[in-house]
């Protein structure tokens, strides 16, 4: 499923050395990252809370409910594409580690 998206996400780099990139995303309500894939591992922490459906192309997106502070990481390569599916504007900060 593709998510139609008339907004995309707006990502703000906070800080990008050797060791890490930190990015901002913030979204207004349906927006989307887009389709992209991590070449690195990544972690990210939820400014707000918000509603996120996930998508990986291998069905329905996921719906997954996070309150502000909450955080979880995935491995690099995965495809996916990221909306915001409340009613809220929605911001996460991402982590991407470069080893």
């Amino acid at each position: 499923m593709a998510f139609t998206c008339t907004v995309p996400a707006v990502p703000t780099v906070l800080a990008d050395d050797d060791r890490v990139r930190i990015t901002r995303w913030d979204f207004t309500p349906g927006a989307t990252t887009g389709w992209h894939e991590h070449a690195m591992p990544y972690a990210i922490v939820m400014v707000t809370a918000g509603t996120m459906l996930v998508d990986a192309g291998t069905g329905e997106p996921a719906r997954v409910v996070l309150e502000a502070g909450a955080a979880y990481s995935r491995p690099a390569g995965v495809r996916h594409d990221v909306m915001n599916g409340g009613e809220a504007p929605m911001s996460f900060v991402e982590v991407e580690h470069k080893g």
